[in-house]
């Protein structure tokens, strides 16, 4: 938040970086994520990983959570928890001296069922196809804009003051920003329409201005 403004600041792409390293954001969230990925708790951690994602696309905080990996080239949190348990198990069957290979490859009984330790899964995937298939199965508006999630979007590099007119694209994008409909689902306002008498939305704010 340091590095962002609306007019001044960090680009977009920095603002990644940053997030990524230097022991900021990702880096401390996903600290021995292999060991409580599939906590009930790890939606706490993730709704900050998801506030980061909207500082750098420049987005606002209803925004559908499938569109912010999409907008800032990061992988959805749950596929890079489980790509760094795919690393960790793959290190570990290199390893058969550790202590880990006999908990991965030879684990004990569970107690409980609703156990879910990171041996119960040992087929690795590929985070880019996986992310490709799940991309195509979302339910989010505007989703035929990007054929391939993987790719970045243009203008990280923008100066900052650029960006933040680019990221009305992103709201146009994702069907989220200042218009009546949605300052009323936010209860900003009671009325949905415009001057013309249609209802103003993203979609027909983007139309008006094309």
């Amino acid at each position: 938040m340091k590095l962002d403004g609306s007019s001044w600041g960090a680009n977009a792409n920095t603002l990644r970086s940053s997030a990524l390293a230097l022991s900021l954001c990702y880096s401390v969230a996903e600290y021995c994520c292999p060991v409580w990925q599939w906590s009930t708790h790890v939606s706490l951690v993730e709704a900050q990983l998801h506030s980061s994602m909207c500082l750098i696309s420049g987005t606002i905080w209803s925004t559908p959570l499938p569109w912010l990996p999409v907008l800032t080239n990061i992988e959805p949190p749950a596929l890079r928890c489980r790509d760094a348990t795919d690393k960790l198990i793959t290190q570990a069957e290199c390893h058969c001296d550790w202590p880990l290979y006999d908990d991965i490859f030879h684990p004990p009984p569970l107690c409980l069922e609703s156990c879910k330790p990171l041996w119960r899964d040992l087929q690795t995937i590929d985070v880019a196809s996986r992310w490709r298939e799940d991309w195509q199965s979302a339910t989010v508006v505007n989703s035929t804009l990007m054929v391939d999630p993987t790719i970045r979007l243009p203008g990280f590099d923008h100066h900052r003051h650029q960006w933040s007119l680019d990221s009305l694209l992103n709201h146009f994008r994702t069907g989220q920003g200042h218009c009546n409909a949605c300052h009323k689902k936010w209860g900003f306002t009671d009325n949905e329409l415009c001057d013309c008498g249609e209802t103003q939305t993203c979609h027909t704010s983007s139309t008006l201005v094309h």
